[in-house]
């Protein structure tokens, strides 16, 4: 059967999570005539990380002042909470507290502290070891960090407002259920091949997340990254352990490692979700501990970069199985914060894959990747703080698109 052409889009954006579709709600917004198509493999927006996410709105404390992640957390911050009062969608600020329990952790919790005031925080307060109670009475530690600009909110109604808009005032096609095989750049643009159609356009975006390096690597055979997959798990606190939690509660992370450690997440439904742990996938897209792929789990373990991670962090990696497989190991590790939690309280939640990119140096890249050529814009790394930034990383993005054209015509 002869596949369906669509013919002469400005550009098409692969991937249609948060980050896709961001990107094209700014590109519309500032080229109100583009002819523009969103391509998704699923048959719905926000079908991976961004509908499995714990809906934090991030404040940028964390992020290396001057990185893209920094920089597009602090100003996506205040263009989602913009987005959401203009939308009028349901969010609350909520406030965080990270909390050390040890002498150990001081010098990472005064980094933070230092970064946060770096990264305009400046409401950022101290909490001695007597004050903690105060916000948190069941939170054990000897010193805190008080974050009063985080934030919660369900980030798959974010992305279903997106998608409403696109269609409704600016009629960007929408191709659901399509997933690309292949695509060929050539002076005159970009044929891109799917399963029952062919596109042709003048540019393309990959924003697809767990397969983003797969698209990569058409333009750069020799890419120097590679997705691994990482499984977050998480449980919910029963209506009894509910009421001990008051904000969002975060240990300190460890500097090493690009995860934020087991936490405690008051979600917008009124729920209070536990975790995540951070497990190597056998799968891109393995969200139970059964999925599994011999393919992909090969790609991942035969990438030398890995390789490097595995035995530099072999001991973590054990330790996070062994939380995943063992719920009394999983509230030990909260009990470090709460002691008064214990395993009954905990009832089976959801889970999420994390799209990690992992360098040929055995580095997890702690930033935001994205790769340009002529034509196409790669976004390969773009885990949490994604969502909240999502509004800032689509207006970079259309910037550079922006400026591509213009080179282009000028020549």
């Amino acid at each position: 059967m002869e596949k369906k052409k669509h013919n002469d889009y400005d550009v098409v954006i692969v991937g249609a999570g948060i980050v896709g579709l961001a990107t094209a709600y700014q590109l519309a917004l500032d080229n109100k005539d583009m002819a523009m198509a969103v391509i998704e493999k699923e048959q719905t927006v926000a079908s991976h990380q961004t509908g499995r996410n714990s809906g934090v709105i991030h404040s940028g404390i964390y992020y290396k002042p001057g990185s893209l992640k920094a920089t597009n957390c602090r100003r996506g911050y205040d263009m989602m909470l913009q987005f959401l009062n203009e939308q009028k969608i349901q969010y609350e600020l909520c406030g965080k507290l990270i909390v050390a329990l040890n002498e150990k952790e001081l010098p990472a919790l005064q980094n933070l502290y230092e970064r946060g005031l770096q990264n305009g925080l400046s409401k950022i307060q101290w909490v001695e070891k007597n004050d903690i109670k105060h916000y948190e009475p069941n939170v054990e530690g000897i010193k805190a960090i008080w974050v009063p600009y985080t934030g919660i909110v369900d980030y798959l109604i974010v992305s279903q407002r997106l998608q409403q808009l696109l269609q409704e005032n600016f009629h960007v096609d929408f191709y659901f259920d399509t997933i690309v095989t292949n695509f060929v750049e050539s002076e005159k643009g970009i044929c891109i091949d799917t399963p029952n159609a062919v596109f042709q356009t003048k540019s393309m975006i990959n924003c697809a997340g767990l397969y983003s390096d797969k698209l990569a690597k058409i333009s750069f055979p020799h890419l120097d990254l590679r997705i691994i997959p990482f499984r977050g798990e998480y449980y919910l606190l029963n209506t009894q352990a509910g009421v001990f939690v008051n904000h969002l509660i975060y240990p300190v992370p460890d500097p090493e490692f690009p995860f934020l450690g087991v936490h405690y997440t008051k979600k917008i439904n009124g729920s209070v979700e536990v975790g995540p742990n951070a497990v190597f996938a056998f799968k891109r897209e393995g969200y139970s501990k059964f999925s599994f792929s011999w393919c992909e789990l090969f790609q991942s373990l035969s990438w030398r970069g890995f390789q490097k991670v595995m035995f530099k962090h072999w001991n973590m990696g054990v330790a996070e199985f062994y939380r995943s497989y063992n719920k009394y190991a999983f509230t030990k590790a909260l009990q470090r914060l709460t002691p008064a939690v214990n395993i009954s309280n905990l009832t089976k939640g959801g889970s999420g894959v994390r799209a990690q990119a992992c360098l040929r140096d055995g580095k997890l890249a702690d930033d935001f990747l994205i790769y340009p050529t002529k034509r196409i814009i790669h976004v390969c790394n773009a885990p949490s703080p994604a969502a909240t930034a999502s509004l800032s990383i689509g207006k970079h993005i259309a910037d550079m698109w922006e400026s591509k054209r213009f080179m282009e015509e000028k020549n």
